[in-house]
C-alpha cells in the first residue's frame, strides 16, 4: 500500500463518523453531531470527521482509512429519550445490548464485516448511542434531543483527550 494513500493507517488516525437520516428527526442525530463538530471546533490533522448519513459501504473507505472509528448513531433502547450509551462494537457483535441501533445497525456491522475481511479494519471502533424521542418525518431535532449534541461532544472530547487529541474550539 502507498504510505501516502489516504488508507494508510500507519498515522494512527482517528475517525469520528455521525450517521443517520436528517429528513427523519431524531434518526438524524449523528449527523447533527459531526456537523456542530466542524462548525465549532478546530480539528487537528489526525482527526478525520464524516458525515455520513446514509451512505452505506461508501463509507468503508473512511473506516479503513483509521485505527480508531467513533460512530454517533442512534439506538432503540427501553430507556428515556436522549439517554446516552456507549458500546464498542464487540459488544454488539457478541449481544451485549439489549436494542437495536438505528436502521444503519445491520449495514454498519456488515461495512466492518467487510472492512474485516480485507484486513483493513479500525483496531477501535466505539459507538456513542442515544435514545430518539421523534423519528417522524421532519427537518430538525426534537426538544428532548437538542441539548443532547452539546453533552456528546463533551462527551467524544473526553474520549479524544484520553487518546491524546485535543480539540480547541474556534472555526477552521
Amino acid at each position: 500500500m502507498d504510505p501516502k494513500s489516504p488508507l494508510n493507517r500507519s498515522s494512527g488516525a482517528t475517525g469520528i463518523l455521525g450517521i443517520g437520516n436528517i429528513l427523519l428527526r431524531d434518526e438524524g442525530f449523528g449527523v447533527h453531531c459531526v456537523q456542530r463538530l466542524q462548525e465549532e471546533y478546530l480539528l487537528p490533522g489526525d482527526l478525520r470527521v464524516l458525515d455520513g448519513g446514509t451512505a452505506g459501504i461508501m463509507m468503508a473507505p473512511f473506516m479503513e482509512s483509521v485505527q480508531t472509528l467513533y460512530v454517533i448513531d442512534t439506538i432503540n433502547l427501553d430507556h428515556r429519550p436522549g439517554t446516552i450509551r456507549c458500546f464498542s462494537d464487540q459488544d454488539i457483535r457478541t449481544g451485549n445490548i439489549q436494542g437495536m441501533m438505528s436502521p444503519h445497525q445491520v449495514g454498519l456491522l456488515e461495512i466492518l464485516a467487510l472492512c474485516r475481511l480485507r484486513e483493513r479494519a479500525p483496531e477501535r471502533v466505539e459507538l456513542i448511542t442515544i435514545v430518539p424521542a421523534d423519528i417522524s418525518t421532519g427537518l430538525g431535532l426534537s426538544p428532548a434531543l437538542q441539548p443532547r449534541v452539546a453533552t456528546v461532544l463533551s462527551l467524544l472530547r473526553r474520549k479524544l483527550a484520553e487518546q491524546g487529541i485535543g480539540l480547541r474550539a474556534g472555526h477552521a
